[in-house]
């Protein structure tokens, strides 16, 4: 199970080698995938290597071999491993099959467990606006009732790539149980200064608070826990295909 830049880089390096015989420079490479350090190809290759899709030969320049592709279709984006002692492994119900075009489908399940619940769809989490402002009461969407368990809920649509090593992409569905308390290490929705909103995992340190990106390419951000207020926490993720 690939993240979308692996796959991406891994499809670009096979493309590559079939074109010119030899593999990419680690410049191509990080243009082609518009990463803004070569530092983000090197962990990419990494985690291809500890995969099975790629082999480098390190006494070799420009020496890579592509072992296998992943199946179209069958393999989708998953959880990159983030330097955590317990890492967020999310809950990701897959969508848009062929056979039920345009839906979220999941694995069978016994007529107990397959009753589901309308949830209100908010906009793009993005900065500047509360979660109130993102509300559009004609959007919902239906969630399989067995993922939620107790309490109030709502779904976001995910903006960005600030924690993709966390399993979360572009244009996710973040379902989040609404609450004002939250666990170290537990992902977000935190409003700063009550004007923006942000997706990240919550680290409290002493009289401040964290917000942590689960990408390396970001910084985490440290405020005065009195300009934070949590909105809720993340418990599982939609993605349509």
């Amino acid at each position: 199970m690939l993240t979308r830049k692996q796959h991406q880089l891994l499809l670009y390096i096979d493309e590559h080698l079939r074109r010119t015989g030899y593999s990419p420079s680690f410049d191509e490479m990080k243009d082609a995938l518009e990463l803004r350090s070569k530092s983000g190809i090197h962990r990419l290759i990494s985690a291809l290597e500890e995969r099975g899709f790629l082999r480098r030969h390190h006494h070799r320049a420009r020496a890579l071999e592509v072992l296998r592709l992943p199946h179209m279709g069958l393999e989708a984006p998953a959880v990159d491993a983030v330097a955590n002692p317990a890492p967020f492994v999310p809950t990701v119900v897959e969508g848009g099959r062929q056979d039920l075009p345009g839906t979220f489908s999941e694995a069978p399940r016994s007529p107990v467990e397959n009753t589901s619940v309308q949830l209100p769809l908010y906009g793009r989490i993005a900065a500047g606006l509360p979660i109130e402002a993102l509300q559009d009461d004609s959007a919902q969407i239906q969630v399989p009732s067995s993922l939620l368990g107790t309490g109030e809920h709502y779904a976001l649509t995910v903006a960005g790539d600030s924690m993709i090593e966390a399993g979360i992409l572009d244009g996710d569905v973040a379902i989040i149980r609404r609450g004002e308390v939250a666990d170290n290490g537990q992902i977000v929705v935190a409003l700063i200064d009550d004007q923006e909103v942000t997706l990240k995992k919550l680290r409290r340190r002493g009289s401040t608070i964290a917000l942590e990106a689960a990408n390396r390419e970001y910084e985490t951000r440290i405020l005065p826990a009195a300009r934070v207020r949590i909105q809720g926490r993340l418990v599982a993720l939609f993605r349509q295909y």
